[in-house]
């Protein structure tokens, strides 16, 4: 009834009530085996107090209660190894439940977003982007266009003038003369010193010094 009510428990909580169980369990054996290996210290004593009055018989006894609180204390060893083992495998249990858990909540997770975002809906979005590119293409193509008196004007007139401005450039470099090289200076014979060239003179010039002379000489 309790389970129709408040549904059935998770595993995980059953793990941890079970874990909490066994840790009770394996403390209460511990303080067991304590009380026990007290009893036995206390029989070897009472043995040897007893072999020293002489008394054979009691001492006996004495080891006889020690050898069953020994028995006992190995059976309660056994069974903590046992506990530990359960323990051992209950954690491991518990750490594989969680793990599968994880990785079933990823699949579903991963499932859900396909499910969102089927592959009709990523070409819709590759088809709109495109064609968001192709207008903003051609939007920047128009903005890139000339307008007014610029618009006008023909791109292969402009280049057949630039081909003429380039040939008669050209033209002009190759009509320029040739810039001539200096003569090279006349060497004279050895022992000879070079026949300096007469002063050109200025017949105009000489005819009228020669008249102020005789004037001044009358």
């Amino acid at each position: 009834m309790f389970s129709r009510l408040f549904g059935k428990p998770k595993p995980e909580a059953d793990a941890l009530t079970t874990l909490d169980k066994l840790n009770e369990t394996l403390e209460m054996l511990e303080k067991k085996e304590k009380v026990l290996l007290k009893k036995v210290a206390s029989e070897v004593e009472k043995a040897k107090e007893f072999t020293r009055a002489k008394n054979k018989r009691a001492a006996i006894q004495c080891l006889k209660r020690k050898r069953m609180y020994e028995q006992q204390v190995e059976q309660l060893g056994n069974f903590q190894l046992r506990i530990h083992d359960q323990m051992i495998l209950l954690e491991g249990a518990k750490a594989t439940t969680e793990t599968v858990d994880a990785l079933r909540t990823g699949a579903a997770a991963m499932k859900a977003m396909q499910k969102a975002t089927n592959i009709d809906d990523v070409d819709k979005t590759m088809d709109e982007i495109n064609e968001q590119t192709e207008n903003m293409k051609q939007i920047q193509e128009a903005l890139a266009t000339p307008i007014g008196a610029a618009a006008d004007f023909d791109e292969d007139e402009l280049e057949a003038e630039l081909e003429e401005l380039e040939g008669a450039e050209l033209e002009e470099q190759l009509l320029q003369p040739a810039t001539t090289a200096p003569a090279a200076p006349v060497q004279a014979p050895a022992g000879r010193q070079p026949v300096r060239p007469a002063p050109k003179r200025n017949t105009a010039e000489d005819d009228e010094l020669a008249a102020l002379q005789a004037e001044m000489a009358m």
